[in-house]
């Protein structure tokens, strides 16, 4: 058993939770069906198949290691009201900004393999959210011999930018949030979400309720004040 460690970042992501047509929210975090439908992409599933269910099975932790900040964007959309007359209405769609997440999946050695070749080779074009959010550039993915995502995501370094780490230097540490499957900390008290796939068909889009918990992890700020620094990092390239 092994887990897959993705970390996810772009200009512009967007998880969509409950919406209407007029204004379609972002959660603060992805959802798992937004990660399975980025891995279903990359094995080139299209939305009828049937085998997208089977990756809710995936076992499944997400690391908050940069919130990013909400932006809303409206678009005048037009459509035919009858067969005289057309109409134009104003709808929102909201986004998040510069966020940075730690995406940990667990499962067997056969099915991580296949997944981390299918995500550094994708069938179709891969999306944070929306059609419109490319990740920032190829998938930065690491192994880990342990198929429990929690014990990783405990032990893993700060995945944040940076220069969002640097602005934090006044800060030894930093209380990064973790979003899991509640089997993965069964001590722990959990809560409901409307995120796990049941259908992608854009006739039927249809999503299940899972249990998930949170947990605040402490990381350590690698530029805080009183450590030593590089004199020449400034005028390096930032990530």
């Amino acid at each position: 058993m092994k887990t897959l460690v993705i970390r996810l970042t772009a200009p512009l992501q967007s998880y969509g939770n409950e919406a209407t047509f007029n204004r379609r929210t972002s959660n603060y975090y992805p959802s798992k069906s937004a990660v399975i439908g980025i891995i279903a992409a990359a094995l080139g599933y299209r939305r009828d198949d049937s085998r997208i269910n089977n990756l809710n099975n995936l076992k499944l932790a997400i690391r908050i290691d940069q919130p990013g900040k909400f932006m809303t964007d409206f678009q005048v959309v037009e459509y035919q009201k009858n067969s005289s007359s057309k109409t134009k209405k104003v709808t929102y769609r909201s986004y998040l900004q510069d966020a940075v997440f730690t995406v940990a999946i667990g499962s067997d050695d056969e099915k991580i393999a296949c997944i981390k070749n299918a995500l550094e080779h994708p069938k179709f074009q891969l999306f944070l959210g929306r059609r419109s959010n490319p990740p920032a550039g190829p998938l930065i993915m690491e192994e880990y011999a342990v198929d429990d995502p929690m014990t990783v995501l405990r032990q893993l370094p700060w995945k944040a930018s940076k220069w969002y780490q640097k602005r934090l230097k006044s800060k030894p540490y930093y209380f990064a949030e973790i979003i899991a499957d509640s089997d993965l900390v069964p001590e722990q008290p959990n809560f409901l979400v409307k995120d796990k796939v049941t259908s992608f068909d854009q006739k039927s889009r249809s999503h299940e309720y899972r249990a998930v918990v949170r947990e605040r992890q402490k990381v350590l700020n690698p530029y805080a004040d009183g450590t030593e620094h590089d004199a020449f990092e400034a005028v390096k390239e930032e990530s």
